[in-house]
């Protein structure tokens, strides 16, 4: 089969032929002609296959009555909507875009955060039928009524998995909410969960299946291998594969953003050109990273799970996962950046003993052993070889831990563990050969004017001396009246 056969417009297959491809894809090749009918789509398939111009070019055509030279914005209202979940995949497919539209007159226009926002409000303003976006800057037109949505025909989720992780999903709520009801929708999605197919029952009106690969799977050409090796030597091992090895063009993902930026600076200190890409830098410094790594600048790009999800770099010949992913999928999506459109790619894993666990979910996931290859020099210790620890995934795919269990921080000395004591009581300790007497408390009695040991006398056998009154506070002189003086004394009778 040929483009021409799926009924595209000249232009189309015109600008298809400038890029160099002569067959489409199996994505393509089902989801062409079904989103040309009209048809919501919920599609699938495996990373790098070509599912972003399985949308793309269908897209074109159904828009391509509306294409014109006008200068009027009333004449290039919002007609389609594409929302990624990242800035990086969001600029891919706008490239897409421009790429296959470039002989159709339809304005198009990418949104992402981390960047000024009034030219994207005075590009909106002038007038675009094809917005790309990320579902927060794109909420920030919205407050800033500088765009409109009433008069879309097609929207488009495209990783719609990674979006549920990110917690995009209230935001694409939102967004529905504004489009018109009568609309296409199609869903594209590298992995499907049951979490997205409720997302998909809600936005899509029966909609066609398209999976032309089983789910969570790698692809065929890429060769999978793992290293054990002790946590504390990894970053020594990736330097040494790095040095001995003629790997040109190596993608490195680590679990943290500072990890990243540490790794990349190690990386550096020892000879190798290295750059990192993660959330926290912005977005210009992200898309230098990108383009040094891309024009071999930089020969190894260490980058987080966000940061390199919609990342399309051709010929990617290596990843190495320095540390391996906390949800299984994202194994996956890891391995998708090597081995696209049918090419060889390697895959390599640093494993320690604590992420055996790990490995052993992702090789459940992909149905497949990966093979182990020691390097000399950097053998792991003896507790790679003991009792995998298993534990249940709880949120972000981190394993819970046990009812009762607590977690010490690891400082390189842990104790061996002792058996658990019951909690100690009071008495715990004393010495109970004889119970302690405790003697009551004295009762405090008030002074006695008397003594109590002698007998008793009366106040009036008492003597003389002990009849003496206290000196009173009252004065002992009269005081004089207020009115009238001291009174007269009356006479004797």
């Amino acid at each position: 089969m040929t483009f021409e056969d799926l009924g595209l417009l000249p232009e189309l297959l015109k600008a298809v032929a400038d890029a160099g491809y002569s067959e489409p894809t199996p994505i393509q090749a089902q989801a062409i002609p079904v989103v040309l009918a009209g048809k919501d789509v919920m599609g699938g398939a495996q990373t790098g296959t070509g599912k972003t111009a399985g949308f793309v070019l269908p897209l074109l055509q159904r828009l391509a009555r509306h294409a014109s030279t006008s200068p009027s914005p009333a004449r290039h209202p919002v007609r389609a909507l594409i929302l990624t979940p990242t800035r990086e995949l969001a600029m891919q497919v706008h490239e897409s875009v421009q790429t296959y539209g470039k002989y159709v007159p339809l304005r198009d226009l990418v949104v992402y955060g981390g960047v000024d926002i009034r030219p994207q409000t005075e590009a909106l303003r002038r007038g675009v039928e094809i917005v790309v976006a990320t579902p927060g800057r794109l909420l920030d037109h919205v407050q800033q009524k500088s765009v409109n949505f009433n008069s879309v025909e097609v929207l488009v989720l495209d990783e719609a998995d990674r979006m549920l992780d990110m917690g995009f999903i209230p935001d694409i709520k939102r967004i529905l909410a504004m489009l018109p009801k009568e609309r296409q929708s199609l869903l594209f999605s590298a992995t499907f969960s049951e979490e997205i197919k409720k997302l998909a029952d809600t936005m899509l009106k029966a909609p066609v299946l398209i999976e032309v690969a089983r789910r969570n799977a790698v692809t065929e050409p890429v060769t999978h291998r793992m290293h054990p090796v002790d946590q504390d030597t990894k970053r020594q091992l990736l330097a040494h594969i790095l040095k001995t090895s003629s790997l040109k063009q190596v993608l490195v993902f680590v679990g943290t953003k500072f990890g990243a930026s540490r790794l990349a600076h190690y990386l550096e200190k020892q000879g190798i050109e290295a750059t990192a890409i993660h959330g926290d830098k912005s977005q210009q410094q992200r898309t230098e990273a990108l383009e040094d790594f891309k024009s071999g600048k930089a020969r190894v790009l260490v980058a987080t799970d966000v940061a390199a999800r919609g990342l399309d770099i051709d010929d990617l010949p290596h990843v190495i996962n320095f540390e391996l992913p906390h949800v299984p999928e994202d194994y996956v999506h890891r391995i998708g950046r090597t081995g696209r459109a049918g090419k060889e790619g390697d895959a390599t894993s640093l494993v320690c003993a604590e992420e055996r666990g790990k490995l052993a979910e992702i090789e459940k996931l992909i149905k497949r052993p990966i093979e182990q290859v020691v390097v000399a020099g950097f053998e792991p210790g003896a507790e790679f070889s003991g009792p995998v620890e298993k534990g249940r995934r709880g949120r972000g795919g981190r394993p819970e831990k046990a009812e009762g269990s607590r977690e010490k921080p690891a400082t390189g000395r842990e104790k061996p563990s002792s058996p658990r004591r019951e909690p100690r009581s009071r008495d715990e300790g004393r010495d109970h050969r004889e119970p302690r007497r405790v003697e009551p408390a004295k009762p405090k009695l008030p002074k006695l004017d008397f003594d109590p040991s002698k007998p008793y006398e009366s106040r009036a056998s008492a003597p003389a001396a002990a009849e003496t009154k206290r000196p009173s506070h009252r004065p002992k002189r009269p005081v004089p009246a207020l009115l009238g003086g001291l009174p007269k004394p009356e006479p004797e009778k």
